[in-house]
Formats: structure tokens, sequence, C-alpha cells
């Protein structure tokens, strides 16, 4: 058997790439014979160590507009992955451009398969974007999703239909901290004394960050000793400039001040990842839009009490007051009811770490690598690998 390849066109730490280095490591303990292929830099390697052989490829140089980014690195993956490809029998893309760049490599005579796994759609305007990121839906041999809810979008409005293969959590990645780092932390952003609310994925329309900026504003506005809001990561294939500057730039008008009630902290180490997981007292997340959401499971595993947005995907495996909280969507009033409650409420605090440790139990990277492998041996054996 030839190896499977997971490929992603990057090697930043966001979802897809945390999903991707956990299957890889999951599918390795299985037995499966597993090597990430990923675009950055080839000297920096992956943003975390791991025991699974990878191969960093170089990204094309940046600059020009987004389609231009993105049709380079189609580009320039599809060129060097082509050279890669006798040694895999299963390319298992992760993202809209390893998808249509393996789709090239196989449609060029490549003996390989294409898996691809759709965590979510991207809101592109731009037509070639659009038929971009449909191409990439339309040509894999296989599509995966990790909700129902992305199941039935495929089918209802790409006409792709999809299996279903959930995420898993690591419940060791973020291990307990000392006392004396978890006040080393809160003293570097003021929080020595203050509530602190974690927002993860950067400043981005479809974390809802606004939603956060607005429901901060009005406990601050009513509250004698109002929470903060750090918010980890931002590192993106994407350029969310414009959103991040105009809502960073209301502020002031909020109410709030930057570096006192809003923290920035970009995109932080591994260890400090999982330092500011351990030392915040609960999770904002008001996504509007979400694959699944790791990030929620993340803080699950870290002890870390949750508020997230009222989202379908959500549903399908958190229950509002049992572990998390979930107020509508969108809805900055109802979200800031949620975190003064989450802020107000010790046992409510308590209730919700203890449903989310048993939510952890049916969500493991085992499990997940049992289902995907099944999945690569049923594709293995349909040898018919349709042109696109």
């Amino acid at each position: 058997m030839r190896e499977l390849a997971l490929v992603t066109h990057s090697t930043s730490p966001r979802g897809g790439m945390v999903h991707t280095l956990a299957l890889a490591e999951a599918l390795q303990a299985a037995g499966q014979p597993v090597h990430v292929v990923s675009q950055g830099d080839p000297a920096a390697g992956l943003f975390r160590p791991t025991s699974v052989p990878f191969t960093v490829l170089p990204a094309p140089p940046g600059g020009g507009s987004l389609s231009d980014k993105v049709f380079a690195s189609i580009d320039q993956l599809a060129g060097a992955l082509g050279d890669l490809a006798h040694r895999f029998d299963v390319l298992h893309t992760q993202d809209c451009i390893a998808a249509r760049a393996a789709a090239r490599v196989r449609d060029g005579g490549a003996d390989v398969a294409v898996v691809r796994t759709v965590h979510h759609v991207d809101d592109f305007t731009t037509p070639a974007l659009v038929e971009c990121q449909r191409a990439a839906i339309r040509e894999p041999d296989r599509v995966l999703v990790v909700s129902e809810q992305w199941r039935r979008i495929l089918r209802d409005e790409y006409g792709r239909e999809a299996t279903v293969v959930p995420n898993g959590v690591d419940p060791d990645r973020f291990p307990p901290v000392t006392p004396a780092r978890v006040a080393e932390l809160r003293a570097s952003i003021g929080a020595q004394d203050r509530f602190l609310f974690l927002g993860v994925g950067g400043v981005e329309p479809r974390k809802g960050t606004h939603v956060a900026f607005e429901a901060l504003a009005r406990l601050t506005a009513t509250m004698p000793h109002p929470p903060m809001l750090a918010i980890v990561g931002g590192h993106s294939f994407r350029d969310y400039a414009a959103y991040r500057d105009e809502h960073l730039a209301r502020l002031p008008e909020l109410g709030l001040e930057l570096g006192r009630d809003v923290v920035l902290l970009g995109t932080v180490s591994e260890a400090d990842l999982g330092g500011w997981y351990r030392s915040a007292d609960a999770l904002c997340f008001p996504s509007l839009k979400e694959g699944w959401g790791l990030a929620v499971l993340e803080a699950m595993a870290a002890d870390l009490p949750v508020v997230a947005g009222d989202l379908p995907v959500f549903r399908e495996y958190l229950l509002h007051r049992h572990n998390a909280l979930m107020p509508p969507t969108g809805d900055s009033a109802a979200l800031a009811r949620a975190m003064q409650e989450m802020y107000a409420d010790r046992a409510l605090r308590r209730r919700l770490r203890t449903g989310g440790r048993e939510t952890l139990a049916r969500y493991t990277w085992a499990a997940s690598a049992r289902r995907h492998i099944a999945v690569y041996d049923d594709v293995r054996a349909d040898t018919r690998h349709p042109t696109a």
C-alpha cells in the first residue's frame, strides 16, 4: 500500500491545519501510512512538533489580489504535488486550494484518488473564486464534511453528496498550567482582577467579532466591574484588514479601550495558546458561520466554560445550559446577557465544565481516524476516478 497524503495549503495554526495534524497523528497510531503535505516556509516547518512525516512546499510570493494569491497557490501546489504523487494512492485535501491542486494532478494522469473535507464554504464574491470553490467541491472523488449541517448545505446548494466524519479533540493537547503561569499571563494584559473572556480566531466577520464588541460594550456601560475580552489568532489567507480596522475604530464610541477592555494577542505559540485557554474564565465564541467550531471542543478540553452562538452546527453537540450557553446568533443584547450570567454564576460555570467533559468523550481522534480509514479503503477499492 502506498502512503496516504493529507494536503493543506497553509501551515498556519488555524482550524484546518490543527484538524489535519491531529488526524494524521491518529491515523499513524492506527497503523495507516500517512504523510502531511503543506505550503509554507520549509525552514520553519509546521506550527508544532509531530511524529508524522511531513513535507512543507514553498508557498508562492505574496502580493496581488485574493484571486491572484489563490490561483498562484493552486498552480504552485499542483506542480510540486505532481512530483510527489507517485508516493501516494489517496490525496486527502483539507481546503479549496489543495482540492483544486490535487484534482489537477489526478487529471494529469497520476494514479491517485482525491478526497476533500469541506470544513466550511467561504463567502467569496469574485466570480472566479466562487466558481473555483464550486469546482473544489465538484471535482474530488469523495467529499467529507464534519457535520450534518454541512452535509445538507452541500446537497441542497451544491448538488454534492457528502459523508459525515465528525471532528475529534485531543483532551491532552493543553495540559494544566501552574498558578504562577496563569498569574503571569493575566498580569500581562491587566486581567489580574477582571473576569476574562477568551476569543479564538482573530477579528473576522465569520467569527462575529463585532457582536462580541457590542455585547462587551453593554456590560461595560452597566456593570461597575465589567469583564474584558482577549482574542487569540487572526493569521488568515484572506485579508480582513478592512473589517478589523472598521470595528476596532468603533471601540471608543462603544466605550471600550483597545488594550484595556479588548486585547489582541495575535497568533501565539502552541504553549501560549494552551496557557490562555487555561488562564481565561470563559470562552466567548459568537461565530456567524462554522463548519464545526473546533475551538469549542478545545475550550472544553481545557475546562473552560463556553458561550457560543446558537448555530445549527453547534446544536449537533452542544445543549444550552448543559455544556454551553447558546444565545441567538448575531444578537449582541442576548450575548451580553449570557456573558453576564457566565460572569456572575460560579455554579453555572462548574455545571458547564462538567457537561463539557462528558461531551469530549464522544469526539475522540481515534474514532475519527477509524471512520476516515473506512472511507479511504472504500475509495481505494473503487478504481473509477472520474475526469473533472
